[in-house]
């Protein structure tokens, strides 16, 4: 699988790929949240 593969040592690592994953990680987790927080507000809350 993709998220367990070891570090190609020839892959190019600089700050813009990081701060590109790290943001991508971000929006995915924020993303997430929001849909949690929804489901919880529809099916528990339900005003």
């Amino acid at each position: 699988m993709y998220f367990f593969r070891k570090k190609d040592p020839a892959r190019p690592d600089n700050f813009n790929l990081r701060a590109m994953h790290f943001i991508n990680k971000l929006a995915i987790v924020v993303f997430l949240i929001g849909v949690i927080w929804k489901l919880i507000d529809i099916l528990i809350l339900k005003n």
